[in-house]
């Protein structure tokens, strides 16, 4: 076992609420998992790496992407009947690598045509490519017609979503994504309306705690978000309005908030030009709630995970994940929320923190060096830095 020392920098392992100074850690170079984590004069290695005083936080977990979306608009969108498998996956190796160059080592990717996250999170297992880990959701679950509709199983009955969620798992999906609410991107709907029912989302959610999966629910709307919190979902996508006895809800189930911020945002303050009229009209309107929601949330000490819908429209792979962040902080989070938000929160709610999420003795060695300390400055995370996945640099 060869083993190399990262010395010589201020941690923040994401289990405390601070950074350690003059800390190190030891990785195993053949698994890239840390053995040995400290402060001051650890022991000899065979190779040494001096990190210079920056800052060493976690890799950033999104927990909310779709890595088969084109954002530069040259290749066919995200569910175009024209898109087919090749061009997926090209465009989806190409955000992956984006997202890993920028800090996010680990994602959930909540809907992708023709499964190709799935069998990207295959290969990214067995080390044949080098990406983010990937907890794979494949084809969501929509009823017909509804939100997302064109890459999702369209399901209109307990029965119909319990057998599609059945297939996708057979499929080798990790995570099975639901359709609650209509939503901002898709004319003829709004996020108020609900589509998928209790029962049609619980018939599915049941389905994948049966083999030990997790289930997430798109729910922008007062009443979807309650139905998918009622139904036992692990995770509420967006949560644009949210009360006070939803958020207790939150609270007593212990189900996390993906807010996505920059999903409305891409549209509201970016999409002027660029998108269709009725998507500035909508997501103007609910950019105000959607902020003062989180914003109760966070104080309410609900748990928030990290996730920026990459893919929709203006909100891309490389630098958005770390701007997330910053709104997030704009909404009410303290910085040491957000941080935790990207990470320790994120692999808890992938159930992959006995591995990711913290830098621990026995977890790999996915982390980001900034120059600044992003508990003083959140926007730190959006400046230069260095990648490491499982303790090889990133370049």
């Amino acid at each position: 076992m060869t083993k190399t020392l990262y010395q010589n920098f201020s941690l923040f392992d994401g289990t405390t609420d601070h950074f350690d100074t003059d800390a190190y850690f030891v990785v195993d170079d053949e698994t890239g998992k840390i053995i040995e984590t400290g402060t001051g004069s650890p022991a000899p290695a065979d190779q040494t790496v001096d990190l210079q005083n920056k800052f060493v936080m976690p890799g950033l977990i999104n927990a909310h992407t779709h890595i088969t979306s084109d954002v530069s608009g040259k290749l066919d969108a995200l569910g175009s009947a024209n898109l087919n498998p090749i061009v997926a996956t090209k465009i989806a190796l190409d955000n992956l690598s984006d997202l890993l160059k920028h800090g996010v080592t680990y994602i959930r990717d909540v809907g992708a045509d023709f499964d190709v996250d799935i069998q990207l999170a295959k290969l990214e297992k067995g080390g044949h490519i080098v990406s983010p880990g990937i907890c794979a959701s494949g084809r969501p679950l929509a009823m017909t017609g509804g939100h997302f509709c064109t890459i999702s199983y369209e399901v209109d009955s307990p029965d119909e979503a319990r057998k599609a969620a059945r297939k996708a798992l057979k499929n080798g999906a990790d995570n099975i994504k639901l359709m609650a609410t209509g939503g901002v991107s898709f004319g003829g709907e709004s996020p108020n309306d609900v589509q998928l029912t209790e029962e049609e989302l619980r018939a599915a959610v049941t389905e994948a705690h049966h083999k030990g999966r997790t289930a997430n629910a798109h729910a922008q709307g007062t009443e979807g978000i309650k139905n998918a919190l009622r139904a036992g979902v692990d995770s509420v996508e967006h949560a644009f309005y949210l009360d006070d006895e939803a958020i207790q809800m939150f609270l007593d189930q212990g189900t996390f908030i993906v807010p996505t911020l920059i999903a409305v945002y891409g549209i509201s303050d970016r999409g002027e030009g660029r998108v269709p009229d009725f998507m500035l009209d909508v997501a103007r309107e609910v950019k105000r709630a959607h902020m003062e929601s989180i914003s109760k949330a966070a104080h309410a000490g609900v748990k928030l995970a990290m996730g920026t819908d990459a893919g929709t429209p203006n909100n891309d792979f490389k630098n958005d994940s770390a701007f997330e962040l910053e709104l997030m902080v704009e909404a009410g989070c303290t910085p040491l929320q957000a941080l935790q938000a990207a990470t320790i929160n994120g692999a808890q709610l992938l159930k992959i923190d006995e591995e990711y999420g913290t830098l621990e003795s026995g977890k790999f060695a996915d982390f980001i060096v900034l120059e600044n300390n992003p508990l003083e400055s959140i926007k730190s995370v959006q400046g230069k830095k260095r990648i490491f996945k499982k303790g090889h640099e990133v370049l």
